[in-house]
Protein backbone atom coordinates (compact mmCIF):
# COMPACT_ATOMS: atom_id res chain seq x y z
CA UNK A 1 0.00 0.00 0.00
CA UNK A 2 1.20 3.49 -0.82
CA UNK A 3 -0.27 6.70 0.56
CA UNK A 4 -0.92 9.04 -2.35
CA UNK A 5 -3.07 12.09 -2.85
CA UNK A 6 -6.40 11.33 -4.51
CA UNK A 7 -5.12 13.07 -7.66
CA UNK A 8 -1.91 11.00 -7.75
CA UNK A 9 -3.94 7.85 -7.15
CA UNK A 10 -6.27 8.68 -10.03
CA UNK A 11 -3.37 9.17 -12.43
CA UNK A 12 -1.62 5.92 -11.44
CA UNK A 13 -4.79 3.81 -11.43
CA UNK A 14 -5.76 5.14 -14.85
CA UNK A 15 -2.27 4.62 -16.29
CA UNK A 16 -1.60 1.21 -14.72
CA UNK A 17 -4.90 -0.41 -13.65
CA UNK A 18 -3.36 -3.88 -13.37
CA UNK A 19 -0.69 -2.57 -10.99
CA UNK A 20 -2.60 -0.07 -8.82
CA UNK A 21 -6.06 0.01 -7.29
CA UNK A 22 -7.63 2.12 -4.55
CA UNK A 23 -7.90 0.52 -1.11
CA UNK A 24 -11.59 -0.29 -0.55
CA UNK A 25 -13.60 2.15 1.55
CA UNK A 26 -12.80 5.56 2.94
CA UNK A 27 -9.03 5.09 3.05
CA UNK A 28 -8.98 4.51 -0.68
CA UNK A 29 -11.00 7.66 -1.28
CA UNK A 30 -8.27 9.56 0.58
CA UNK A 31 -5.52 8.15 -1.66
CA UNK A 32 -4.45 4.88 -0.04
CA UNK A 33 -3.55 2.65 -2.97
CA UNK A 34 -2.83 -1.07 -3.19
CA UNK A 35 0.13 -2.11 -5.32
CA UNK A 36 0.09 -5.51 -7.02
CA UNK A 37 3.76 -6.35 -6.82
CA UNK A 38 3.47 -9.27 -9.22
CA UNK A 39 2.33 -6.81 -11.91
CA UNK A 40 4.77 -4.03 -10.99
CA UNK A 41 7.71 -2.98 -13.13
CA UNK A 42 10.65 -1.52 -11.18
CA UNK A 43 10.56 1.99 -12.67
CA UNK A 44 6.84 2.55 -12.09
CA UNK A 45 7.05 1.08 -8.60
CA UNK A 46 9.98 3.35 -7.73
CA UNK A 47 8.04 6.39 -8.95
CA UNK A 48 5.01 5.46 -6.84
CA UNK A 49 7.16 4.88 -3.76
CA UNK A 50 8.94 8.20 -4.26
CA UNK A 51 5.61 10.02 -4.59
CA UNK A 52 4.29 8.36 -1.46
CA UNK A 53 7.46 9.14 0.49
CA UNK A 54 7.47 12.81 -0.48
CA UNK A 55 3.83 13.05 0.62
CA UNK A 56 4.69 12.10 4.20
CA UNK A 57 8.37 13.03 4.60
CA UNK A 58 9.18 15.87 6.99
CA UNK A 59 9.27 19.14 5.06
CA UNK A 60 12.63 20.02 6.62
CA UNK A 61 14.14 16.82 5.21
CA UNK A 62 12.72 17.51 1.76
CA UNK A 63 14.23 21.00 1.78
CA UNK A 64 17.61 19.63 2.81
CA UNK A 65 17.56 17.00 0.05
CA UNK A 66 16.71 19.69 -2.52
CA UNK A 67 19.89 21.53 -1.58
CA UNK A 68 22.18 18.53 -2.16
CA UNK A 69 23.41 17.79 -5.68
CA UNK A 70 22.50 14.37 -7.08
Amino acid sequence: MVKLTPEQQSVLVEAEPTMFRPVPGGWGKQGSTNVRLTKADPATLQSALTLAWTNIAPKSLLKELEKKPC
